[in-house]
């Protein structure tokens, strides 16, 4: 099924040439299917990039999409044209009378402040709240999932010796939970950060499920049992060349950089990266539409589910059916 998507989008030409199929809004009026609503604040600065990368995350589900994109007010986006963000995009204070299936928050290059430093902080705990009653289940990705494992358990990030980035294995845990159905036993991952939520105070919580975990790179993905905040600490989505293009940026920039491990071929930067964990990717969104989203969502648009329903619903996703 397709992605709606707003007519003009930039992005839309590259996805259809790799056969993604997308509709817009035209032609999405003379449709009757309940779309699954999906609102995305994207807090990275090449916004266009991640558009289509998580457009491209999200295309694999035989479920129809309509998606929305968020922007912060309290931050002035500096490597996004004001045209995109004002056709495509809109603030929280637009969008927060509206209720959404799903939510994904986006990382951002700001994990070596501390989380008050940032600009947008204040903004950013309004959303946290409001995804509570608002949200059927929200898809936290990078530092967006060290800032929702601040607000919700008050788990604080800690700086790295130094930046973590490559490709990374990870291992499976609690297989039964439908969030990695379809998993292999170990399955690699890209990162690119400088701090960590500690993995022993996520296995600490008792409010969380620790799904997929590396020796390396520490905890990758972690759940809420009952399936309404979903944690990525790596960067599925990312594109074949995401780490090469950040690791020729730093380097143009003098910034304290690594070769990507496991990533290119040999260790070669001229070798072209093999793409290893697009399977994955796509495995993990469409469990987490299917299983967290759909199966929990109400089929009336703007009915958040109560306490009662929404715990029968997602009574086969906690740990208690392991």
């Amino acid at each position: 099924m397709p992605i709606k998507i707003l007519n003009d989008l930039p992005v839309r030409e590259i996805l259809e040439k790799e056969n993604i199929f997308v509709v817009d809004e035209n032609r999405a009026m003379h449709q009757d299917i309940r779309s699954l609503n999906i609102c995305i604040l994207n807090l990275m600065p090449l916004k266009e990039d991640t558009e289509l990368q998580l457009l491209r995350s999200l295309s694999n589900t035989p479920l129809q999409i309509d998606v929305s994109f968020m922007r912060v007010s309290s931050h002035k986006s500096l490597n996004t044209s004001p045209n995109h963000l004002n056709r495509f995009y809109h603030t929280f204070e637009e969008l927060k009378d509206n209720t959404y299936d799903g939510l994904i928050i986006t990382g951002a290059p700001v994990e070596q402040m501390e989380f008050e430093e940032v600009d947008y902080w204040s903004e950013l705990c309004e959303i946290f709240k409001w995804s509570k009653t608002n949200v059927t289940s929200t898809f936290h990705i990078c530092w967006g999932a060290q800032a929702g494992l601040y607000y919700h358990y008050g788990i604080q990030k800690r700086p790295l010796s130094e930046k973590l980035f490559g490709l990374f294995e990870h291992r499976v845990e609690n297989r039964k939970v439908p969030l990695v159905r379809g998993f292999d036993d170990v399955f690699l991952m890209p990162h690119s950060r400088h701090t960590e939520s500690p993995s022993q105070e996520i296995h600490a919580c008792k409010d969380l499920v620790v799904l997929a975990e590396s020796a390396v790179a520490g905890v990758f993905l972690c759940m809420s049992r009952d399936g309404k905040n979903i944690f990525v600490m790596g960067h599925a989505e990312y594109d074949r060349l995401t780490l090469h293009n950040e690791y020729v940026r730093d380097l143009s920039k003098n910034l304290p950089i690594h070769i990507p491990e496991n990533y290119y071929p040999d260790d070669d930067p001229d070798n072209t990266p093999r793409l290893t964990w697009r399977s994955h990717c796509n495995n993990l969104y469409s469990n987490w539409l299917d299983y967290y989203v759909y199966q929990a969502t109400p089929y009336k648009w703007g009915q958040i589910l109560d306490e009662e329903r929404k715990n029968k619903a997602l009574s086969e996703l906690t740990t208690e059916s392991i």
